[in-house]
């Protein structure tokens, strides 16, 4: 028997350091920052694809650098005609996150760099994730709705493409400009727990595609990705503001989980709330559903009063969505649109110094017993 002593355990690993990183720091005091860069500052300002060049290259491109980059992601969105067959195959009750694991899984058999974990490589094939996941998620929207998938536009940004390529409408510019916004706010979170599982996949030298299919797998959680399609369900069953707080105070009675509230590392608050809220007050007042916004900022403040907890960036993102054209389904899809430039920087990262992620757990089964022997033996 072990005569180890007992080792420290943080229960879900929390504040538990398990690697290093140049990519992104959440600020538990309400700040984010990519690169050196706060997104706060950036957010509002950058397009998508500035936000991801610098995700993976470490630096902001020139315009030079920023043009080519655009081209490149544009070439690349067209998906294998055996991919697009696949999401056909598929019944067309498949939630769009399940369509698009599969199809990232898919997608690596059609990759000549499947087996090469160098940096350039991961690049190249960072650069085709990041086209193609859109449209893994657009096609496989449309299919599901027994509709043709669009052809490719590649004079639009990835903001603009996924707009057209759900509905076959270019977007007008302060759409665009939103969608950029909150592909920019999304596009990376640190150790979150989606590129904590591409990292740990990483670590074993398989490739980007395996890694990104377990991002992809633990993002649709309801503890993670999955809570802005929760919480748009939660708005819906309140739905007025007026009775935001008895729904709440019912909820928080029966101890039942409410989306949309608390999180791992902030201490004061999402510092990506500010920014969204900003955005779904101005959807409001353009599509005239300001009733959403309002419902948010009622449970914000009872909650606030009640339990101590903040709003995360998922309670506002839902009627954001919503609010913009998208179902309540492609919540969190979208959110992967834009979080596959963290994940391919991280697993890049991770492959460029590369250590097995190994923990170990703390044994709480029974001491060393004795086999007796098979049944039925003297």
């Amino acid at each position: 028997m072990s005569t180890d002593a007992k080792p420290e355990y943080s229960p879900g690993l929390a504040g538990v350091i398990a690697g290093e990183t140049k990519i992104c720091w959440v600020d538990p005091n309400a700040g984010l920052m990519y690169r050196g860069y706060d997104i706060h500052e950036m957010g509002n300002k950058a397009t998508f694809e500035e936000v991801a060049y610098l995700l993976l290259n470490g630096e902001l491109p020139n315009g030079k650098q920023l043009k080519e980059f655009k081209e490149q992601i544009a070439a690349q969105r067209e998906l294998p005609k055996e991919v697009v067959e696949m999401l056909r195959l598929l019944p067309k009750s498949t939630h769009p996150m399940d369509m698009l694991r599969t199809g990232v899984s898919m997608l690596s058999a059609f990759d000549k760099d499947i087996s090469d974990n160098s940096h350039d490589a991961n690049i190249r094939k960072s650069i085709k994730l990041i086209a193609r996941v859109m449209t893994l998620i657009t096609d496989g929207w449309r299919i599901s709705q027994r509709e043709k998938p669009l052809p490719e536009k590649p004079e639009l940004s990835q903001a603009g493409n996924f707009f057209y390529k759900l509905d076959g409408r270019v977007p007008e510019a302060w759409q665009t400009r939103m969608m950029d916004t909150i592909f920019n706010l999304y596009a990376d979170h640190e150790f979150n727990a989606s590129t904590f599982a591409a990292r740990v996949t990483a670590s074993t030298l398989a490739g980007i595609y395996a890694a990104v299919t377990s991002a992809v797998g633990t993002l649709k959680g309801p503890l993670h990705g999955g809570a802005n399609e929760e919480s748009m369900k939660m708005l819906e069953e309140i739905k007025t503001p007026d009775r935001a707080e008895e729904w709440l105070k019912k909820q928080l009675a029966a101890k039942a989980k409410i989306m949309g509230f608390g999180h791992r590392v902030y201490k004061k608050g999402d510092s990506r709330v500010p920014v969204m809220r900003k955005i779904a007050h101005d959807l409001g007042k353009r599509t005239g559903k300001e009733n959403w916004v309002l419902i948010c900022e009622k449970l914000e403040e009872v909650m606030d009063r009640e339990k101590g907890l903040c709003a995360n960036v998922d309670l506002y993102a839902a009627p954001v969505f919503w609010m913009l054209g998208f179902k309540p389904e492609l919540n969190t899809p979208l959110f992967a649109a834009s979080r596959v430039a963290g994940w391919c920087a991280h697993v890049t990262e991770q492959h460029d110094n590369n250590r097995l992620i190994r923990p170990r757990s703390l044994y709480t089964g029974p001491k060393l017993r004795k086999y007796p022997g098979p049944p039925g033996s003297a």
